[in-house]
């Protein structure tokens, strides 16, 4: 079965990955404890790019890698490639975004994803971009990982924290990004379709 490293040291997020990759028939990891990539990128897709070629030169084998953030129309598209850096925990990001947002009727929003997968040397062999559109709740709906709780998705008539694998799979900006990814992961991995 062939290898793969998640280019992360975010545990939700690796295990979103890895859901999604199960169907593929892959052995995965995640990256090595302890490593810290500066995401120095002006993209979601140069971040990602940036983490890929790095875990996958340091560990010799395949990586994946995804940046994704929240846009928030009439904030401009912030906090996008900076969401994780919008505050020091999920609660202060969150109590962030609103207090920015604050009674503003235009709650329109996008969780967006790329996603980039290399080669044991570190060169890039394919990519992919989601969009999952949403808006902003005035407060959060269900518990989760970064914005989850805060995003609404109409098709699935909940906040994206109260959505199931499923249809994060369907609907989410990462699950588009891994379904677009998909034919190159089996192709350049020697998996049967």
């Amino acid at each position: 079965m062939p290898a793969l490293v998640i280019a992360s040291g975010n545990p939700h997020k690796v295990a979103e990955i890895s859901a999604m990759l199960d169907v593929v028939g892959l052995e995965v990891h995640q990256q090595p404890d302890g490593l810290e990539i500066e995401e120095t990128g002006s993209t979601y897709l140069e971040n990602a790019r940036l983490k890929a070629e790095t875990v996958a030169r340091l560990s010799g084998t395949w990586a994946l890698a995804d940046d994704s953030g929240i846009e928030v129309d009439a904030l401009g598209g912030a906090p996008g490639i900076y969401s994780a850096r919008y505050g020091p925990t999920d609660h202060e990001r969150i109590h962030r975004l609103l207090k920015e947002l604050g009674d503003s009727l235009y709650r329109g929003a996008s969780f967006r994803s790329a996603m980039v997968l290399a080669d044991p040397s570190g060169t890039i062999r394919a990519e992919a971009e989601g969009i999952c559109r949403g808006q902003i709740l005035r407060e959060p709906e269900g518990h989760g990982p970064g914005y989850d709780s805060l995003f609404y998705v109409r098709e699935a008539g909940s906040s994206y924290a109260l959505m199931g694998p499923h249809l994060k799979a369907k609907l989410g900006s990462r699950g588009k990004a891994a379904r677009q990814l998909a034919p190159d992961l089996r192709r350049l991995l020697g998996i049967p379709g």
